[in-house]
C-alpha cells in the first residue's frame, strides 16, 4: 500500500515537468490574446503609459551609466529625465510655431502646386508626343497625373493625421503631467522589475525564453534607439538642406520626410514627391539648378540612410519585411488609433522574434521532420527482492 502510494505521488509531482507541447502553446498563445485584449480596452487611457515607458526604455542606459559613476539611481533618474524634459520642451517652443505654419500653408498651396504641374507637364507634351507618339504620350500623361493626384492625397492625409495627432497630444493635459511621473518611476525601478520577471521565468525553459528576450530586446533596441536616431539624423538633415536650397515649405517636407521614414522607403518616396512637385513649380526653367539640387538632396539622403545610418544604428536587430511593417502600421492605427501607430513598430519587431523562434522550433521539430517522436517514460522503481535471489546474485 504505501509503494502504491509512493508511486501515485511521483507520477503527481512529476506532471507539471511533462507539460506538452500543446499545452504550452495554448497557454502562450491565451496569454498573448489576453495582452491584445487588455490594449484594446484600455487604448484611450494607454498613450502617457506608452510615451514613459519609451522614454524609460530610452533612457535606461544613461541612468545605469551616472548609477555606475556613483549617483544614487533616483537622484539619475531625476536628472536624466530633467534634463531630456528641458531639452524637449526648449526645442518644441522654437520649431512647433514655424513648423506648424509651414505645414498649414503646405496643405493649403498643395492643389495648387499641383495644378501648375499638370499645366507644366502639358506644355511638355507636344515633345513628349513626338519622341513616343501620341498615345503612348497620351497612356503617359494620363497615369502621371494619376499617380500624382494619388500621391498628393496620402501625403496631405497622412499630413493632416499627424498634424491632427501632434495638436491633440499637445492638448492633452493629463499627457503632459503623467508621462513624466510614469517614466520616472519605470527608471527608478527597471531593474528590480527585470529581476522580478526573470524569476517568473519557467526553470524548465528559463535559458531558452532567455534567449528569446535578448532577441526581443535588441529588435527594441534597434526599433526605439536605432531607427529613432535614423529619424532624428534625416529630420536634420532634410530640413536644413531643403531650407538652403531656397525650397518653399522645405522645413516642413523635410520634417515629413524624416518622420515617415521609420517605414522603409515610403518617407523617402513622399518626401521625395513633395519637394520635386515644390521645385519644379517653383524654379523650373529659369532656375533649374535647384531642381538638380534638390534631385541631389534626396540621392545623397538614400545613401546616407541605406548605406550609413541604418546598418550603423539599426543593422539586422529589426529584420522585418517591409510589407509587413506597413499591414501592422495601418492595422494597428486601425485598431487603437494614435497610441496604435506609436505600438505598430515595436509590435512588429516583437513579432517578427516571436514568428522566427517558432519556425526554428518548427523545424526541429518531428512534424517537419517526418519522424515520430517517442515517448518518454519514467523509469521503473526498483522493485523489492526476495531473499533467495538476492542471496543468488552475491554468489
Amino acid at each position: 500500500m504505501s509503494s502504491a502510494d509512493n508511486r501515485s505521488t511521483s507520477v503527481t509531482q512529476e506532471t507539471p515537468k511533462t507539460m506538452g507541447l500543446r499545452n504550452q502553446v495554448l497557454i502562450w498563445v491565451g496569454l498573448f490574446l489576453f495582452a491584445i485584449l487588455l490594449l484594446w480596452v484600455f487604448r484611450s487611457i494607454l498613450l502617457p503609459f506608452v510615451v514613459g515607458l519609451t522614454l524609460a526604455y530610452l533612457l535606461n542606459p544613461v541612468v545605469n551609466w551616472l548609477q555606475k559613476m556613483g549617483i544614487g539611481r533616483s537622484w539619475a533618474a531625476m536628472l536624466v529625465l530633467t534634463g531630456g524634459i528641458v531639452l524637449l520642451v526648449g526645442l518644441l517652443l522654437a520649431l512647433v510655431p514655424l513648423v506648424a505654419a509651414q505645414v498649414g500653408g503646405l496643405i493649403a498651396g498643395l492643389p495648387g502646386y499641383v495644378s501648375a504641374l499638370q499645366e507644366l507637364l502639358r506644355e511638355w507634351a507636344p515633345q513628349f508626343t513626338e519622341w513616343l507618339g501620341p498615345e503612348r504620350t497620351a497612356q503617359l500623361e494620363n497615369s502621371l497625373a494619376d499617380l500624382i493626384g494619388r500621391g498628393v492625397e496620402f501625403a496631405g492625409l497622412v499630413t493632416a493625421t499627424l498634424a491632427a495627432s501632434g495638436l491633440t497630444v499637445i492638448n492633452t493635459i493629463a499627457v503632459l503631467f503623467i508621462t513624466p511621473v510614469v517614466a520616472f518611476y519605470l527608471l527608478v525601478d527597471w531593474e528590480g522589475m527585470m529581476r522580478k520577471a526573470d524569476d517568473l521565468l519557467p526553470r524548465q525553459h528559463q535559458a531558452e525564453i532567455r534567449g528569446v528576450l535578448r532577441d526581443i530586446d535588441r529588435a527594441m533596441a534597434g526599433v526605439i534607439r536605432g531607427q529613432g536616431g535614423v529619424i532624428l539624423v534625416l529630420c536634420v538633415y532634410y530640413s536644413t538642406a531643403l531650407t538652403l536650397s531656397g525650397l518653399n515649405y522645405g522645413l516642413a517636407i523635410g520634417l515629413i520626410g524624416g518622420l515617415l521614414s521609420f517605414v522603409p522607403y515610403v518617407g523617402f518616396f513622399i518626401g521625395f514627391a513633395l519637394s520635386m512637385t515644390v521645385a519644379l513649380v517653383q524654379f523650373w526653367p529659369e532656375q533649374w539648378v535647384f531642381v538638380v539640387i534638390i534631385l541631389a538632396v534626396y540621392l545623397v539622403g538614400q545613401f546616407l540612410e541605406a548605406n550609413i545610418l541604418y546598418p550603423k544604428l539599426v543593422g539586422q536587430s529589426i529584420n522585418i519585411n517591409p510589407v509587413w511593417l506597413m499591414f501592422a502600421l495601418f492595422a494597428f492605427a486601425l485598431l487603437f488609433g494614435f497610441v496604435g501607430l506609436l505600438l505598430a513598430v515595436p509590435l512588429a519587431a516583437i513579432s517578427g522574434v516571436l514568428t522566427r523562434y517558432a519556425l526554428t522550433k518548427y523545424q526541429q521539430s518531428s512534424l517537419y521532420l517526418g519522424e515520430e517522436a517517442e515517448p518518454v517514460e519514467p523509469a521503473p522503481e526498483p522493485q523489492p527482492q526476495p531473499a533467495k535471489a538476492r542471496a543468488t546474485a552475491r554468489k
